[in-house]
Parts: C-alpha cells; sequence; structure tokens
C-alpha cells in the first residue's frame, strides 16, 4: 500500500512539473494519438541507435549505449504526456486507449529487438538472452492485466511496471555510456581462484537487465494469482447472487400464490414484460414450466418415466433449467435452487396419484394424475376457485432492488380441467 501510494505521489510531482507542457502540445494541435505516435517513432529511435551501435562499434565502445538510453528516457516522457493530453485537453476516447496500449507494446518490443541485436552482435550471448527473457516478462505484464480487466477485474499490482522498466533501462543504459567514458568500455575485474571476470563496464547495463528478467516474470505470475483470486471471488458472488435470487423468487411465488385466495384478478393483456420469452419446444413429458423477469431462463418440470415408461413413484418430477439467456444449455438446479426455491416435494398417494408442493410454497397443493381425456399425466391446482391444467406460471418483476423487487403480479396459465379446449390464464396481483 505504501509503494503505492509512493508510486502515485511521484506520478502526482511529475505531472505537475510536465502539465505546462502539455499545455503547450495541446495549444499546438497535438491529439493524444499524435503524442503516442511519437512516442513510437522515437523507440524506434532506440533501436536504430542500438543497430548502429552494434555495426559501427568495437566491443569497448559503450556511447552508442548511452545515447540509446537517453533516447528510452526521452521517449518514455511520452508514455506520459498522452495521457495528460488526453486529459487536460479533454480528448480522452475508447479507441485512444486501445491505440495507446497497442502502441506502447509496439514500442518496447521494437526497443528490446535493439537492445538484444546490440548484445548479440558484441558477443554478449548470455546477456542476451536475458534481455530475451525481460521482453517476455514484459508484454506478460502486460497482458496478463489486460486479459484480467477484460475479464472485469482489476489487475494492476507488482513491480516492474512500464514506467519502472522504462526509467530502468533508460538510467542504467545512461549510467554505462557514462562510466566507459571514465574507466573505459573493458574494464573488468577478476576475483582470484575464480577463471572468468565478475565485473565489466557492460554489467552496468545488462545486470539490471537480468534483474528485470527475473521481476517481471515474477511480477507476471503475482498478477495471475490476484486474478485468480478475484476472478473465483467474483464467480463465487455471481453464484451466490444466483442462488439468493432463486431463493427470492421462490418467496415472491409462495406470496404471490397466497395472495391468490384473495386477490382480484387483473385484466390478462395490462403491462406485459419486455422480453420475448420462448415456448419450450421439444422437451419430452413435460408438464409446466416456470418463468420470470428479469431474462429468459426457464425452469421446466417433468414428467420422470423409467425405461418402461412408468412414472417413477419415489420422484415422479424432473426439475431442471433450459437457460435461453446462456445458450439455451440444459442444467440441473444448484442445491439452493432445489432445496430454497425451485425443488418440488412429492407424494404418492396410490392409483398413479401424487400430491406436488413446491418447497418455497408448501401450501399450495398441486395433484399430478392421469387425465381422462387424453390418458396422459398432468399436473392440476386450484387457482382462484378454478380447476386447471396448468401449463405455464410467469412472474412479472419491474424495478424495485436486489432484496426488494417490485412484483407486479403472478400469471398462470392453463386448461379448464373439465374442458381443455378452453384456456385459462389469472392473474393474481402482488
Amino acid at each position: 500500500m505504501q509503494k503505492v501510494k509512493l508510486r502515485d505521489s511521484l506520478q502526482l510531482g511529475i505531472y505537475k512539473v510536465i502539465n505546462p507542457f502539455v499545455r503547450g502540445l495541446i495549444k499546438l494541435g497535438l491529439t493524444p494519438n499524435m503524442v503516442t505516435t511519437i512516442g513510437l517513432v522515437l523507440n524506434i529511435g532506440v533501436a536504430v541507435i542500438f543497430v548502429l551501435g552494434a555495426e559501427k562499434t568495437n566491443r569497448g565502445d559503450l556511447s552508442f549505449v548511452g545515447w540509446g538510453g537517453a533516447l528510452v528516457l526521452f521517449a518514455g516522457l511520452f508514455d506520459m504526456l498522452d495521457g495528460q493530453v488526453a486529459r487536460l485537453g479533454n480528448m480522452s476516447s475508447k479507441f485512444g486507449a486501445l491505440y495507446d496500449s497497442v502502441l506502447d507494446r509496439y514500442s518496447e518490443m521494437i526497443m528490446f529487438l535493439g537492445i538484444c541485436y546490440y548484445l548479440i552482435a558484441h558477443h554478449y550471448f548470455l546477456s542476451s538472452l536475458f534481455a530475451f527473457i525481460a521482453l517476455i516478462g514484459s508484454m506478460m505484464v502486460s497482458y496478463t492485466r489486460a486479459r484480467a480487466e477484460g475479464l472485469g477485474v482489476e489487475c494492476k499490482g507488482g513491480l516492474m511496471q512500464r514506467p519502472e522498466r522504462v526509467v530502468t533501462i533508460g538510467v542504467v543504459a545512461i549510467a554505462c555510456g557514462i562510466s566507459s567514458h571514465f574507466i573505459g568500455g573493458d574494464f573488468k575485474i577478476y576475483i582470484p581462484g575464480i577463471p572468468f571476470h565478475v565485473f565489466e563496464t557492460m554489467t552496468i547495463f545488462t545486470f539490471p537487465i537480468a534483474i528485470m528478467a527475473v521481476l517481471t516474470n515474477i511480477t507476471a505470475i503475482k498478477r495471475l494469482q490476484e486474478a485468480k483470486k478475484a476472478l473465483e471471488a467474483k464467480e463465487l458472488q455471481e453464484k451466490q447472487g444466483n442462488n439468493r435470487a432463486a431463493i427470492i423468487v421462490g418467496f415472491m411465488l409462495a406470496v404471490g400464490l397466497t395472495a391468490g385466495t384473495s386477490a382480484a384478478v387483473q385484466a390478462q393483456g395490462a403491462d406485459p414484460s419486455p422480453l420475448t420469452f420462448p415456448t419450450p419446444k421439444n422437451i419430452s413429458n413435460q408438464l409446466f414450466y416456470l418463468q420470470r423477469d428479469p431474462n429468459t431462463n426457464t425452469i421446466i418440470c417433468q414428467l420422470n418415466v423409467n425405461s418402461k415408461g412408468e412414472v417413477d413413484q419415489k420422484e415422479p418430477i424432473n426439475v431442471f433449467w433450459m437457460r435461453y439467456g446462456d445458450k439455451g444449455e440444459k442444467k440441473d438446479l444448484s442445491y439452493i435452487q432445489r432445496k430454497f426455491a425451485y425443488g418440488i416435494n412429492t407424494k404418492y398417494l396410490g392409483n398413479g396419484q401424487f400430491e406436488l408442493r413446491f418447497v418455497s410454497h408448501k401450501k399450495l397443493p398441486m395433484y399430478l394424475y392421469k387425465s381422462n381425456i387424453d390418458k396422459k399425466y398432468h399436473v392440476y391446482a386450484t387457482i382462484n376457485n378454478k380447476k386447471m391444467q396448468l401449463e405455464r406460471i410467469f412472474l412479472r418483476i419491474e424495478g424495485g432492488s436486489f432484496w426488494v423487487p417490485n412484483v407486479k403480479y403472478v400469471e398462470i396459465k392453463g386448461y379448464d380441467a373439465a374442458d381443455t379446449n378452453k384456456t385459462l390464464v389469472e392473474r393474481i396481483k402482488v
């Protein structure tokens, strides 16, 4: 936390220094995307300096390293300028944010390309490997954050974020170039008993890059771990939210059907849901289904028969989701949904008849038995003193809060038990 506060304080201090320059750029007509593009061009210049150093100088001449580091810092300044130009100039845009992120990745890869080329050309093979690993870590630090934020969680922590990487490379490159001027580019330190030198002038540049190679990948891994925790917490919260919603809908179902014994039936065409609900099709032995705002996911109550076509006396009803709002997949109820909301308790009454009661509302008895008309099993209930063959139960929800939603009515649709050609729709205001 202290590190984050220190980093933010330093950033605010830098902004105070550069803001007058930023306002000057805005007056000149520069846009954030133009500033970002200038940053990319300068980083291409960094790569050019390192390539020229590789081609035109010998191993002991480190002047190009110093000049490359100076341009790295200057180019890095534009990483801060583009954001400030967008903020102070009121020119922020979603594409601008994307453009900045993409060009930052190009800038960093091009910079490392030049560094790796220089190190390989002067036979610093191990150092070039570390530089490449640092490039991998740098890309993964940025990618992990972008992917996590794309999944809806924040992921900004860790060492060696882009500003730290730019400053580190720029400062150590300048230090290396200046040191070579005073102690020579071929300066080496040996320790008796060790057959190779433990330090040379180039180490001022390459050793911090080796450390960066380690820290960037550690940062990427830590971000991945943080994102994992955040995503798991988010998924748990969503699951609990779905389960709480199931309990609430079950409660509302109970309240609504209880109110039906005394409430007035409303006009059937009034206040329809803004959603277009599908009618479940091609579901064998479907008895009735339940739908509600705010999505089209549907609870199906299905007759449970064995391989011989006989009703299972212990569990005559299957209850499951058809998640039309999620690619139409079939899904079992969760434990909480089954125990507290949509599950159905059954009791065998003999002669192929069953008593059914929602676990969320045990006061409303429903009965499962074979119709004398079509010789098929149906579910029957008495609603507003009318015996119905159930087809659909619907809860209309409009507004309110999560815990206290505004339930406008419960609608039960079916057929007259005595005359199945007659459709009945009973709407109960809650």
